[in-house]
């Protein structure tokens, strides 16, 4: 039914392609031009540069990025890996996936299962 449906009018914006100390301006400047939604990707080569070793700090810091949206009372889609495009090195694919001792005679952007 028409009442309760809702329109998503939304933003793209890269977290990890703005120096954190700027989000919350952004974030404002986004609901100030009236959209309700922000959407991003998720790099996993960005959290996990080395296999086993993760980072959410800094430009990772997903979850302050999540509630600095919150606050400024957007709704969020996340677009999460293992492939990301969005110009990003390898697609947001870690380059450690590259490793053959690791992952031998893997298809990277493929349906290769040891990655998915």
């Amino acid at each position: 039914d028409y009442a309760s449906s809702f329109d998503i009018h939304s933003a793209s914006f890269h977290y990890f392609r703005v120096h954190p100390s700027q989000w919350d301006h952004i974030f404002k400047i986004i609901k100030s031009a009236g959209l309700n939604t922000v959407e991003t990707y998720v790099p996993w080569n960005l959290h996990e540069p080395k296999r086993g070793q993760f980072n959410w700090e800094g430009y990772g810091d997903l979850d302050q990025w999540l509630k600095l949206a919150h606050e400024n009372e957007l709704y969020v889609i996340i677009r999460p890996p293992p492939y990301i495009c969005a110009e990003w090195d390898f697609g947001g694919l870690p380059f450690w996936l590259n490793d053959e001792t690791m992952y031998p005679n893997m298809t990277v952007r493929g349906t290769d299962p040891q990655i998915l």
